[in-house]
């Protein structure tokens, strides 16, 4: 019998890049050599094979697997790890709001044989902030001279957070204090404080800070500085200046993207300026710049607002010819708005229209059409719809099931509430105790229609 070869460092390192199930590289890592016998020389990983499996495992969240590759990377003394590592680590952290780990991880780094930069200080301020502890971030701020100095990422995060937490006196005190410290301010630091200045509506102040940054600062804007402040000019109403910017930005041969255009696109309906909303929509084409489906959903969903459905419905409609197919929010947030306006008919044909346009209905689609069946009275219709969503494993909200039950009873329409009683307790779609409430809150006059329902239960539980 051939003995397989055995896998070496190097080729472990070009398994783990290659292999896609985070759980098999897992195993692999474990025991890259199942084969050979116990006595054989422990297999000697290398820095790339650590790295691969660590980052592999951290993007999708398997921190019980990666943390028992960390302890056995904190064992193997050979081994001197590069910073980055923790700092990916400390990110994966942060994005799942796991401060503690992060902050934990952050001091046994010197445990690894890794020594600790501004780089990991700020992967740490970043994973700190994800989770708004603004209290942790400041200690780590105040204690961080011990083994580096702040760089201007650093100042960026803390005043992002000061600004996030309502602190914007203390974010202008963290921009002076940068100043002082000879740490030069950038685009991002301007740009984070011009959007606070619009947010907290200090519109005059936040074009001085955009003057004096070129003056005085000799920093140019940049794309993401105009996006930022028309945004935060957006969130507040005041379209007018934004508009100003959106123009400038294109006199300064800079090109606005989709999103942009959306956020104004949206404003302007906030604030009752359609024709100027239709006006900006349809300047993204003359300037180059495809709209995209998200651009279409938010023309779709301002309309609806305004109760506009015939324009959205041809919003709808023209989206193919433009190249963009409706998605599913598309179709739902006509659906959902027609049904809270009382038009269920129309929402129920837009429904049933939605397979032949190559969009299947998901259980957000089903819930809504539902609803707007039960609060236009068509139960029959609704019983049809609820039988169906229940068919394909999607559950009606429980509130909405007892507002659909106590209106059979009410309409005693006992044959129809009897058959969409069992069809649910046949799919496991409603509890036991939730059907008893039910059928005793509609029976509860009529002993003989409750034994009924009750022995229709013990039937379906056996």
């Amino acid at each position: 019998m051939k003995i397989p070869k055995p896998i070496s460092p190097f080729r472990l390192s070009s398994l783990l890049r290659t292999q896609k199930d985070p759980t098999l590289a897992f195993n692999l890592v474990k025991n890259p050599n199942p084969d050979l016998r116990p006595t054989a020389k422990p297999f000697r990983y290398s820095l790339l094979s650590y790295d691969l499996i660590i980052t592999k495992l951290g993007r999708v969240k398997m921190f019980q697997e990666m943390e028992q590759v960390l302890h056995q990377l904190k064992s193997d003394t050979r081994i001197v790890p590069e910073e980055i590592i923790f700092c990916n680590v400390i990110k994966f952290y942060g994005r799942a709001k796991l401060h503690e780990r992060a902050l934990q991880l952050f001091d046994e780094m010197p445990q690894y044989r890794c020594p600790r930069t501004v780089k990991a200080v700020n992967s740490l301020l970043h994973a700190l902030l994800k989770s708004e502890k603004f209290d942790d971030m400041k200690q780590v701020f105040l204690g961080m001279e011990k083994y580096a100095r702040p760089d201007a990422c650093t100042y960026n995060i803390l005043i992002h957070a000061c600004c996030l937490n309502g602190c914007l006196d203390d974010a202008w005190n963290l921009f002076d204090e940068m100043q002082r410290k000879g740490v030069k301010p950038d685009k991002v630091t301007f740009g984070t404080l011009i959007k606070a200045l619009c947010v907290e509506l200090k519109i005059k102040e936040a074009f001085k800070l955009k003057n004096d940054m070129v003056k005085i600062h000799k920093v140019s804007p940049n794309t993401r500085l105009y996006e930022g402040m028309i945004t935060g000019l957006c969130s507040v109403g005041e379209l007018t200046w934004a508009l100003r910017l959106k123009d400038e930005m294109i006199t300064n041969n800079m090109k606005p993207n989709s999103a942009m255009y959306n956020t104004l696109i949206s404003g302007l309906f906030n604030v009752g300026r359609q024709d100027e909303a239709y006006g900006v929509f349809d300047e993204m084409e003359l300037n180059g710049i495809k709209p995209d489906t998200t651009t279409y959903n938010v023309m779709i969903n301002e309309l609806c607002k305004v109760k506009d459905f015939g324009s959205a419905y041809r919003v709808l409609k023209e989206m193919p010819d433009k190249g963009c197919k409706p998605n599913i929010i598309s179709y739902n947030m006509l659906i959902g708005m027609l049904c809270k306006d009382g038009k269920w008919s129309e929402a129920n044909d837009l429904f049933e229209d939605m397979p032949g346009q190559g969009c299947k209905p998901d259980v957000v689609s089903y819930r809504m059409l539902f609803d707007g069946l039960c609060g236009g009275s068509q139960l029959k219709k609704a019983a049809f719809i609820l039988d169906e969503m229940v068919f394909k494993g999607y559950v009606p909200h429980s509130a909405s099931i007892h507002k659909f039950v106590s209106g059979l009873g009410q309409v005693e329409n006992m044959k129809l509430l009897f058959r969409v009683l069992e069809s649910l307790a046949k799919r496991n779609a409603i509890d036991e105790g939730t059907w008893l409430m039910v059928v005793s809150r509609v029976f509860e006059e009529d002993d003989h229609k409750l034994c009924i329902a009750s022995q229709i239960l013990d039937d379906l539980l056996l």
